[in-house]
Protein backbone atom coordinates (compact mmCIF):
# COMPACT_ATOMS: atom_id res chain seq x y z
CA UNK A 1 0.00 0.00 0.00
CA UNK A 2 1.03 3.56 -0.67
CA UNK A 3 0.00 6.69 1.21
CA UNK A 4 0.37 10.35 0.39
CA UNK A 5 -0.11 12.78 3.25
CA UNK A 6 -0.33 16.53 2.68
CA UNK A 7 0.28 19.23 5.24
CA UNK A 8 0.58 22.99 5.41
CA UNK A 9 -2.81 24.27 4.33
CA UNK A 10 -4.66 26.98 6.15
CA UNK A 11 -5.96 30.52 6.06
CA UNK A 12 -3.77 33.25 4.62
CA UNK A 13 -4.37 36.87 3.69
CA UNK A 14 -4.14 38.06 0.09
CA UNK A 15 -0.53 38.68 -0.83
CA UNK A 16 0.66 36.17 1.72
CA UNK A 17 2.63 32.96 1.41
CA UNK A 18 2.07 29.35 2.32
CA UNK A 19 4.08 26.17 2.00
CA UNK A 20 2.51 22.80 1.28
CA UNK A 21 4.29 19.52 1.83
CA UNK A 22 3.47 15.97 0.80
CA UNK A 23 5.13 12.78 1.96
CA UNK A 24 4.78 9.43 0.25
CA UNK A 25 5.16 6.22 2.22
CA UNK A 26 4.53 2.51 1.88
CA UNK A 27 5.63 -0.09 -0.63
CA UNK A 28 7.42 2.27 -2.99
CA UNK A 29 9.93 1.04 -5.53
CA UNK A 30 10.35 4.40 -7.22
CA UNK A 31 8.46 7.61 -7.91
CA UNK A 32 8.29 9.23 -11.30
CA UNK A 33 6.41 12.51 -11.54
CA UNK A 34 4.96 14.20 -8.50
CA UNK A 35 2.57 17.09 -8.58
CA UNK A 36 0.03 19.33 -6.98
CA UNK A 37 -3.54 19.73 -8.16
CA UNK A 38 -6.29 21.90 -6.79
CA UNK A 39 -10.06 21.97 -6.87
CA UNK A 40 -12.02 25.09 -6.07
CA UNK A 41 -15.70 24.95 -5.14
CA UNK A 42 -17.81 24.27 -8.21
CA UNK A 43 -14.79 23.78 -10.45
CA UNK A 44 -12.92 20.83 -11.87
CA UNK A 45 -9.64 19.65 -10.42
CA UNK A 46 -6.72 21.25 -12.23
CA UNK A 47 -2.97 20.79 -12.37
CA UNK A 48 -1.05 23.43 -10.43
CA UNK A 49 2.51 22.19 -10.82
CA UNK A 50 4.43 19.00 -11.46
CA UNK A 51 8.01 17.85 -11.20
CA UNK A 52 9.78 14.82 -12.66
CA UNK A 53 12.26 12.67 -10.81
CA UNK A 54 14.97 14.53 -12.69
CA UNK A 55 13.71 17.89 -11.52
CA UNK A 56 11.96 19.20 -14.63
CA UNK A 57 9.00 21.35 -13.65
CA UNK A 58 5.72 22.39 -15.21
CA UNK A 59 3.34 25.08 -13.95
CA UNK A 60 -0.14 26.24 -14.71
CA UNK A 61 -0.08 29.68 -16.30
CA UNK A 62 -2.07 31.09 -13.40
CA UNK A 63 0.67 30.30 -10.88
CA UNK A 64 3.86 30.87 -12.89
CA UNK A 65 6.19 33.20 -11.08
CA UNK A 66 4.30 32.82 -7.81
CA UNK A 67 4.52 29.11 -6.96
CA UNK A 68 7.58 26.89 -6.81
CA UNK A 69 7.53 23.10 -6.72
CA UNK A 70 10.43 21.05 -5.41
CA UNK A 71 11.05 17.51 -4.27
CA UNK A 72 13.40 15.43 -2.19
CA UNK A 73 13.82 12.08 -3.90
CA UNK A 74 15.59 10.54 -0.91
CA UNK A 75 12.66 11.38 1.38
CA UNK A 76 9.87 10.86 -1.17
CA UNK A 77 8.52 14.33 -0.51
CA UNK A 78 7.27 17.15 -2.69
CA UNK A 79 6.76 20.75 -1.62
CA UNK A 80 4.81 23.64 -3.08
CA UNK A 81 5.93 27.09 -2.03
CA UNK A 82 3.15 29.56 -2.75
CA UNK A 83 3.53 33.33 -2.65
CA UNK A 84 1.53 36.37 -3.69
CA UNK A 85 -1.59 34.40 -2.98
CA UNK A 86 -4.93 35.78 -4.07
CA UNK A 87 -8.52 34.69 -3.37
CA UNK A 88 -8.61 32.80 -6.70
CA UNK A 89 -6.04 30.41 -5.23
CA UNK A 90 -8.55 29.23 -2.65
CA UNK A 91 -9.06 25.51 -3.14
CA UNK A 92 -8.38 22.07 -1.79
CA UNK A 93 -4.86 21.16 -2.86
CA UNK A 94 -4.07 17.54 -3.63
CA UNK A 95 -0.73 15.82 -3.95
CA UNK A 96 -0.32 13.21 -6.67
CA UNK A 97 2.52 10.81 -7.38
CA UNK A 98 3.20 8.34 -10.18
CA UNK A 99 4.56 5.43 -8.19
CA UNK A 100 6.09 2.11 -9.08
CA UNK A 101 5.51 -0.71 -6.60
CA UNK A 102 5.97 -4.45 -6.49
CA UNK A 103 9.65 -4.33 -7.30
CA UNK A 104 8.95 -1.97 -10.15
CA UNK A 105 6.46 -4.18 -11.97
CA UNK A 106 3.36 -2.14 -11.16
CA UNK A 107 2.56 1.52 -11.67
CA UNK A 108 -0.12 3.51 -9.94
CA UNK A 109 -1.28 7.08 -9.50
CA UNK A 110 -1.51 7.80 -5.80
CA UNK A 111 -3.45 10.76 -4.42
CA UNK A 112 -3.47 12.44 -1.06
CA UNK A 113 -6.69 13.38 0.70
CA UNK A 114 -6.13 17.07 0.17
CA UNK A 115 -5.43 20.13 2.25
CA UNK A 116 -7.55 23.28 2.23
CA UNK A 117 -5.99 26.61 1.34
CA UNK A 118 -8.15 29.67 1.96
CA UNK A 119 -7.00 33.10 0.84
CA UNK A 120 -9.12 35.76 2.46
CA UNK A 121 -8.85 38.97 4.40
Amino acid sequence: QVQLVESGGGLVQPGGSLRLSCAASGSIFSINAMGWYRQAPGKERELVASITSGGSTNYADSVKGRFTISRDNAKNTVTLQMSSLNPEDTAVYYCKADIKTGGGFYSMDAWGKGTLVTVSS
